[in-house]
């Protein structure tokens, strides 16, 4: 994922899952290896970036700016090479990301949905019926990833653990966007697991195999639950 040149990277799941702190590892990946300038836009500010390879701007919508459509409006025109916004909230900043990401920046932003396709949807719903053709297709040709994760407790019940859904926006990916077929993204992703894609479904399987939730700390999160009950009947180690 901090690998694009340009696009937009969506990292989403519900309040207190782990996005910010999801961010903050990307962020810092292109920092340590990548010279670009990176501008973030947050609020508030939870990790602090020092300079690595990358040139890292950070503001804090309160503090910097007074909210993150203008943030966002603004950082383009500094001619960044990577924006992140911390909070995808209303249509205005959504359009804006998706503009910039057409333009050539590589944004990173945050939803409160636990799945690609609801996140497709999510996006596509921000906008009048009107606009929602023109949106699918500003997303189908920007779109360039979306991991969606959740925090569950460990086997142990000491700490918690995160899993994922991944989805890399490959041309059948964005045909599927673009024609508003967005419940064939789960078969597409879990076809994928070859292009690094997985459902959350098959990401909770990973972690009951590693030991690291139990079976029904998985069932209680799994999306299709019937077809989980028959995963979790076959043995684990198949």
């Amino acid at each position: 994922m901090v690998d694009f040149h340009h696009g937009l990277v969506l990292v989403t799941g519900p309040t207190g899952s782990g996005k910010s702190t999801t961010l903050a590892a990307l962020i810092d990946a292109i920092n340590q290896h990548q010279r670009k300038h990176i501008i973030t836009i947050e609020e508030p500010i939870e990790f602090l970036h020092k300079d690595k390879k990358s040139m890292v701007i950070q503001r804090e919508v309160g503090a910097h700016t007074g909210s993150f459509s203008r943030a966002l409006r603004a950082a383009v025109r500094q001619d960044p090479d990577v924006i992140l916004v911390g909070e995808l909230r209303d249509r205005e900043t959504m359009q804006q990301a998706l503009e910039a990401a057409e333009m050539g920046f590589l944004v990173f932003g945050t939803l409160h949905t636990n799945s690609a396709a609801k996140t497709v949807d999510r996006v596509v719903d921000m906008f009048p019926v009107g606009r929602q053709p023109g949106t699918r297709l500003s997303l189908a040709s920007s779109l360039r990833g979306v991991v969606a994760q959740l925090l569950l407790r460990t086997a142990d019940g000491q700490g918690r653990v995160a899993v994922h859904e991944v989805l890399h926006t490959s041309t059948a990916a964005a045909n599927i966007i673009r024609e508003g077929t967005t419940a064939k993204l789960y078969s597409l992703i879990q076809s994928g697991r070859g292009q690094g894609m997985q459902t959350m479904d098959q990401g909770l399987m990973a972690a009951i195999r590693a030991k690291k939730i139990t079976a029904d700390e998985a069932w209680r999160k799994a999306e299709d639950k019937t077809s989980f009950e028959q995963l979790l009947k076959k043995p684990l180690s198949s």
